[in-house]
């Protein structure tokens, strides 16, 4: 036989009320937090930390009429450089916050024993609100690369295919 209770469906205790309460508040404090600090990581880097995005770029021994010294702005872009938007936009696609975008090659990296010609290039001024001071050049795969990678903030040489191109053997 099922009995049947004539009592009221229960209310929910005061503890589970209290509890719940909290978690809701505990969780719009948190989704007011932007992402990145969330997560642990640096924020991004904001418009207003490159209000003073200006760099000297010298270009020496490029041939090809790409020897210079060339002034370049950005955000917003200008100055003497021949592609102040490509290079503003290789730049910003290679700042990374927390990482020198000018970095030079760590020393203790293997490189292939390749000459990319005498050019050099000289980068001065400030980027992303930190002071720059880097030299370029192309004597080994690594510089190669380096300076491949800010094309066309620097001159395109020519070198993203095949640095060498090696004939087949006798008798393959």
């Amino acid at each position: 036989m099922v009995q049947l209770s004539s009592r009221s469906p229960r209310r929910p205790s005061r503890r589970l009320l209290l509890g719940a309460s909290a978690s809701v508040v505990a969780l719009t404090a948190l989704s007011a937090l932007p992402a990145a600090a969330s997560a642990g990581a640096p924020p991004p880097v904001r418009d207003e930390d490159r209000a003073g995005d200006h760099l000297t770029v010298t270009v020496r021994h490029a041939g090809g009429g790409r020897d210079g010294t060339f002034e370049l702005y950005c955000h917003p872009g200008g100055g003497s450089h021949p592609d102040v938007r490509g290079a503003c936009g290789v730049l910003d696609r290679r700042t990374r916050w927390g990482r020198d975008t000018f970095a030079p090659v760590p020393r203790d990296s293997v490189c292939t024993m390749q000459y990319g010609g005498p050019a050099t290039a000289r980068i001065t001024g400030t980027w992303a609100g930190r002071p720059v001071d880097a030299t370029y050049g192309r004597g080994d795969g690594c510089e190669i690369g380096r300076w491949d990678r800010l094309v066309p903030l620097l001159p395109d040489l020519g070198s993203r295919g095949p640095a060498v191109r090696i004939p087949k053997s006798v008798g393959s």
